[in-house]
């Protein structure tokens, strides 16, 4: 069994296919990861498949901030430039350079 490459990087803001909502992006599952209750409860028509990179946001709408857990083919890259509010990006992140948040744990290779 192959593992796809994830599309998108640590620190990458994306933003979702079909909801209003943006995030940042703070681990990948390589495939899906979560139970099949969330899965299911995901209307059929645009449930993703299980056999591709899952992304752990840290998401933010209009009205609020959450968690997120979205496929890789729901997401698309967010190439507006504005940083996110959400409260958790500066414990994880630094700056925004580029649409992408500096990890504050990973040195750059």
């Amino acid at each position: 069994m192959s593992s796809r490459v994830a599309k998108y990087q640590l620190g990458q803001v994306v933003r979702h296919r079909f909801y209003p909502f943006r995030g940042v992006v703070f681990d990948v599952d390589p495939e899906f990861a979560n139970t099949d209750e969330w899965w299911e409860s995901i209307p059929a028509e645009i449930r993703p498949r299980k056999d591709q990179p899952f992304y752990h946001l840290l998401a933010e709408n209009e009205e609020t901030e959450y968690i997120a857990y979205v496929s890789e083919q729901n997401l698309l890259p967010d190439d507006t430039g504005e940083p996110l509010r959400h409260s958790q990006i500066s414990e994880l992140f630094d700056d925004l350079e580029d649409g992408v948040y500096r990890s504050r744990f990973v040195q750059e290779h």
